[in-house]
């Protein structure tokens, strides 16, 4: 009698076990797991990245000038020179030819210029001279009126004096004419003297111009010809039109490109870490000092405004980060052309409230708001709203699920949040959260599908590769 009792006593324990056991499988059935974290302050840094190449931020070709055949070369590709270091010579013959001849001429026109100055001294001595005689001429003239006025002398006396006092005054007004004329031939010389000698200075150009020298400090990047080669004048980029290119490496760039979506956030001035796939572990640091404002194809780098094809590609923008305290050794390591990126700090906020990234997601705030009030609560359809589909597109806004407890269940909660600086992982909240609050982080799978009121069960083990279940 008493093992009966045992089994029966047994039997209930084991089916209340049972019904028990199934009741919570049941329960915890349709409880999705969800990655979670706890929202908490923490200093947030906004980068911008963008990848290109280094470049001084002065650089010219040095084109021929003069039409000839390269007779010195004198410099390499990577020397460095100075500011009028002779980089090169063209053959000057006909220059300097020319030249000369006209030094010959300008010698020439000096001499005749001091001919012509003797000349003009000698007229106005004669000048002086003349003036003597008319002086004497003049108080002959003067007796000679006296005595015959008083009749002591013939008429023809008098007659001589007047006509010799003529002659005088006519002689001087001829040599004074011969004074000018003089000044006049003097005066001509020197202006064709003038004519030679600025005729020289286009010569001396000329000469000046078969050789070239270094407008600045820099170094040498490019040397496109040979010594013996003959330089052609006035083809832009065109073969042999080139001698070399010079950088002027004092002051050094990363000309970068970036992305249209981040632009906006790039001003001038904003700090910048520079890094060179040639030179590993080293960060340069820098800062903006120029943001396009002409969107660049990413594809073929032409300007949007000078393409002839509409086109609806991604698009960049060209930055320039100037590197800081540049010294020579940072000018001799960083040569142009060297592929870099650049990660500009585009915000700083120390102790903000913060998410990750990708907790974010896009609702309907009006029906999240309905499926968290209906919580477990049998689903009802009107039948005024089952005849009359809504038409009306709902507006998503951004917010993040919540867990909130509900009768020993958690469940997700939809909350609108308003976003701030975005940093690399995560992202500030400005208004619509509290430090503590816990969110709902992943999985990607399930937040895509997740809405307000389902049962949910933090889950935070990490994924393992190759489990299919770990994201369904």
């Amino acid at each position: 009698m008493n093992v009966k009792k045992i089994l029966i006593i047994v039997g209930i324990v084991l089916t209340i076990g049972i019904v028990t056991g199934l009741t919570i499988w049941r329960s915890q059935a349709n409880v999705i797991k969800v990655t979670t974290a706890t929202i908490g302050k923490q200093d947030l840094t906004s980068i911008v990245s963008g990848t290109g190449q280094i470049k001084p931020k002065t650089y010219v070709n040095i084109g021929a000038t003069a039409f000839g055949r390269i007779t010195h070369l004198n410099v390499k590709e990577g020397d460095h020179v100075k500011a009028g270091t002779v980089l090169a010579t063209v053959e000057s013959v006909q220059p300097a030819a020319t030249v000369a001849a006209q030094d010959a001429t300008i010698a020439a026109s000096k001499t005749d210029i001091t001919s012509y100055i003797a000349a003009e001294k000698t007229a106005v001595a004669n000048v002086a001279q003349a003036k003597a005689d008319l002086e004497q001429k003049t108080l002959d003239y003067q007796r000679s009126k006296q005595l015959y006025d008083g009749k002591l002398i013939a008429k023809q006396d008098f007659d001589a004096k007047v006509a010799a006092y003529d002659m005088s005054a006519a002689t001087l007004e001829q040599r004074q004419a011969a004074v000018a004329q003089a000044k006049a031939q003097t005066d001509s010389m020197r202006g064709h003297m003038n004519q030679a000698v600025a005729s020289q200075r286009a010569n001396f150009d000329a000469l000046d111009k078969t050789i070239s020298r270094a407008p600045f400090d820099g170094l040498v990047t490019n040397v496109p010809v040979r010594e013996g080669e003959t330089m052609v004048v006035g083809i832009q980029n065109a073969e042999g039109s080139t001698l070399m290119t010079l950088a002027d490496m004092s002051v050094i760039t990363a000309e970068v490109k970036v992305d249209e979506t981040d632009i906006v956030n790039v001003k001038l001035g904003q700090t910048a870490d520079v890094t060179v796939d040639a030179l590993p572990g080293r960060i340069f640091k820098g800062h903006v000092t120029e943001v396009g404002d002409q969107a660049l194809l990413r594809t073929t780098g032409v300007a949007t405004s000078q393409s002839t094809t509409g086109t609806e590609e991604a698009k960049d923008f060209k930055v320039i980060v100037t590197i800081d305290d540049a010294t020579d050794q940072i000018n001799s390591d960083l040569r142009p052309g060297l592929s870099a990126t650049a990660k500009i700090t585009t915000a700083r906020r120390s102790n903000v409230l913060t998410i990750p990234i990708q907790a974010i997601v896009q609702r309907d705030p009006i029906e999240e708001k309905e499926l968290a009030a209906n919580a477990g609560k049998p689903k009802k359809v009107s039948s005024a709203t089952a005849a009359a589909p809504s038409k009306i597109k709902p507006i998503l806004v951004q917010g993040v699920y919540i867990l909130t407890a509900d009768h020993r269940k958690q469940r997700a909660t939809f909350v609108p949040i308003k976003t701030g600086v975005t940093g690399a992982t995560d992202i500030e909240v400005l208004d619509g959260l509290s430090s503590g609050q816990t969110i709902v982080t992943g999985r990607y799978k399930i937040l895509r599908a997740l809405k307000s009121g389902t049962t949910v069960k933090p889950d935070n083990t990490p994924d393992i590769v190759g489990d299919s279940s770990s994201s369904s």
